[in-house]
């Protein structure tokens, strides 16, 4: 049986209001998301309208767990408007390749950085960007649907 290290979800101090700049390390969980995660992005977003995202994920990151995976999809599906750009910060090449894969599905510019390419991270996340297109008609339906149904499914939970 292996152990893992319980994890945390960090949020980084020193950067502008409208980025939220977060390390994940060890193992993370659902309440990582809803305690840490979730209220700091909802605060942000709703003093700034919009907010870029620096997610750093190092060396000592161990994964999630099923709910926390469940509260990154359906929290990043009922804000798919809400990040005009996304800079992910890892050496780990599953979740850099799965990022590329997903990234042309996201209404956000992505990019994916190495580990010793922070520095670089730091300066493309804190550029002004033009804001995201607003939703259309069918996406601002699907987003009050998912909502609905979100409030309806009961989380997942390992």
């Amino acid at each position: 049986m292996s152990t893992k290290k319980q994890g945390s979800i960090e949020i980084l101090d020193g950067f502008p209001k409208d980025v939220v700049a977060i390390e994940y390390r060890g193992y993370i969980d659902s309440d990582d998301y809803e305690k840490v995660l979730i209220p700091e992005i909802e605060s942000r977003i709703a003093q700034e309208g919009k907010v870029k995202l620096l997610a750093i994920i190092g060396k000592d990151y161990e994964g999630v767990s099923a709910g926390a995976a469940w509260d990154d999809l359906k929290f990043g599906l009922l804000h798919l408007g809400d990040f005009p750009r996304i800079a992910l910060v890892t050496d780990k090449k599953g979740l850099r390749k799965a990022l590329k894969i997903f990234a042309p599905l996201m209404r956000s510019e992505v990019r994916v950085f190495g580990l010793d390419e922070l520095n670089a991270a730091r300066e493309w996340i804190t550029r002004n960007v033009p804001p995201v297109e607003p939703e259309t008609e069918a996406e601002a339906e699907a987003r009050r649907r998912m909502q609905q149904e979100a409030e309806l499914i009961l989380p997942i939970e390992q």
